[in-house]
């Protein structure tokens, strides 16, 4: 018998959805089992291979627990909301609203027609006043507590997209959906504070099964630290207020490095001599996520441009010492600035190293000329 596609999966989708076989029931007297994955954003292109390649493996998990007895729900929906809709429809002159539903309808059609297990009565579309009333109400809870906050921060920017862009978005500089330039941006964020629970976040991860390389990544992501706050003054008659792990090290700060983001830097832009150095460096810097900034340039050679005009005074000797920007230190981590201790910080040393700055040991037990030495231990 030769195998005809069309028919014979179009026959025992139909059959399935008839008889129900994906609907999860009320069925109180076996066990539950939640499957969820990350709902589709429908944009205009319709599916990619990305999409069935993870929808099939939660759904091989999916269809193992209900052979396995259990009452499974594995609902599906439409994270709908968001610039580039809004932008298409512009573009196209359709309204904002047909062209997400037009959009869906050619998702949902390509999603059955793969045979996914999805309960499809449990459809939810983020777009729908009865969804997003709880989405709102949510929001609104955090707000109250104290948990939802604005802030000035820098973001990736789509020129193109004309929306925020998370890390992972961002590849050579570019947006990953349109290829459009991405660049730094200074905005009025909405936050959530997650840190107020990083310590439970941290403690939990003990309590699932997850890969231990997953947890060290959600370790890494929380990243919650034990230190100090120090401030140093400058001469131009502001603090600098750095977060540091190690204040045992403050005799050995030879200099201070800001965010390029940093807004003492237009405050302060009067007093600079080498200000359009400083707004060329600043520019470059625009150009780069978080994460090429950070990770991507662990092994590359530090960059940076000394302010002329503005120095900063370590606080426990009273020596003036040069400030820089560099792209290895982020606004969103810390306060922006850091003090640098390049006897005993790696990063600080490579810098100092290039730069020749002066480099003083403070916790013996190497030789700081050849590397710094980070044991904490005297």
């Amino acid at each position: 018998m030769k195998y005809d596609p069309k028919q014979i999966e179009s026959k025992w989708q139909e059959r399935w959805e008839k008889a129900g076989v994906f609907h999860a029931s009320n069925d109180f007297s076996r066990p539950k089992y939640y499957a969820l994955i990350e709902f589709p954003y429908p944009s205009g292109q319709g599916l990619h291979v990305g999409h069935p390649r993870s929808y099939t493996a939660m759904d091989i998990i999916a269809r193992k627990r209900r052979m396995q007895g259990y009452n499974v729900l594995y609902p599906i929906g439409w994270d709908a909301f968001g610039l580039p809709t809004e932008n298409y429809a512009i573009k196209n002159h359709i309204h904002p609203a047909v062209v997400t539903r037009q959009n869906v309808a050619r998702f949902r059609k390509q999603l059955q027609s793969l045979g996914l297990s999805f309960d499809w009565t449990r459809e939810v579309n983020t777009t729908d006043p009865e969804y997003y009333r709880w989405t709102q109400w949510i929001f609104l809870q955090l707000f109250k507590r104290g948990l939802a906050y604005k802030k000035e921060m820098a973001v990736n920017w789509c020129t193109s997209c004309k929306c925020v862009l998370a890390n992972e978005e961002v590849v050579n500089g570019v947006c990953e959906r349109c290829g459009g330039e991405v660049v730094r941006k200074v905005k009025s964020q909405w936050m959530l504070k997650i840190t107020a629970y990083a310590q439970r976040l941290i403690d939990d991860l003990d309590l699932v099964d997850y890969p231990e390389r997953v947890k060290a990544q959600q370790r890494n992501w929380i990243g919650r630290s034990t230190g100090a706050e120090v401030d140093f003054s400058t001469t131009a008659g502001d603090v600098l207020t750095v977060y540091t792990t190690r204040p045992d090290t403050l005799y050995g700060a030879t200099y201070m490095v800001l965010a390029p983001e940093h807004p003492y830097l237009k405050k302060w832009a009067p007093q600079i001599k080498n200000r359009d150095e400083i707004r060329a460096y600043r520019d470059e810097a625009a150009r780069k996520s978080d994460f090429e900034r950070t990770e991507l340039s662990k092994d590359k050679e530090k960059t940076g441009v000394r302010l002329d005009g503005v120095r900063a005074v370590n606080p426990v000797n009273g020596k003036e010492i040069p400030i820089f920007i560099s792209d290895y230190v982020l606004m969103s981590y810390g306060t922006g600035a850091i003090m640098a201790v390049p006897a005993h910080d790696t990063r600080d040393w490579a810098f100092a190293k290039k730069f020749g700055l002066p480099i003083v040991e403070v916790v013996a037990g190497g030789n700081v000329e050849e590397q710094a030495f980070t044991d904490c231990n005297t």
